[in-house]
């Protein structure tokens, strides 16, 4: 779990992205520490964001940008019914096992960004009310998208995280490094 993002070796952009995006997960991923899976589910203010819940709902989104990236259908799509479930674990669902699906997706981000052609490549953004018509956006657009999601997202992990039991965010960074 990166908490410091290195330097890229000159000109190694995909690179640099990439620990920023990875500088973030980490974030959220270490906001799960040492708490159950009840816990992590505890929604300690008014807001009805949980830990666990936000750790589906970032691993989910980034999905959703990879597939939107690659052209490819989103094996998780979610609609009007169903979009509270991004957020919240349902059925058997853990939090081991969400860490362990936002690894794979990980995984497959990085994989991809790699091997794109080039980070200005765009690829086709979807109908919907809050993008332009016939929209695009590059890659390198997604990779900051996903750096600004997942860090709006940290700071609520903390917030979370500290209403629960306390812990901050440099003790977890301690934890996870123990």
């Amino acid at each position: 779990m990166v908490t410091h993002v290195p330097s890229e070796a000159h000109g190694d952009e995909r690179g640099a992205l990439l620990h920023f995006v990875e500088a973030q997960r980490g974030a959220l991923r270490r906001s799960v520490i040492g708490l159950t899976d009840e816990q992590a589910a505890t929604r300690p203010s008014a807001s009805e964001l949980s830990l666990s819940g936000l750790l589906k709902h970032n691993a989910e989104c980034e999905l959703n940008w990879l597939r939107m990236a690659q052209q490819r259908p989103n094996e998780k799509q979610r609609d009007q019914s169903n979009w509270h479930e991004s957020f919240q674990l349902t059925g058997d669902e853990t939090v081991e096992g969400i860490l362990a699906f936002w690894d794979e997706v990980a995984l497959e981000t990085e994989e991809f960004v790699r091997k794109v052609p080039s980070l200005d490549d765009t690829f086709p953004l979807p109908p919907a009310p809050w993008f332009p018509k016939d929209g695009r956006v590059s890659m390198r657009w997604l990779m900051m998208h996903l750096v600004e999601e997942f860090a709006r997202h940290a700071g609520h992990a903390d917030i979370i995280r500290e209403s629960l039991d306390g812990k901050t965010a440099f003790e977890l960074v301690a934890a996870a490094n123990s």
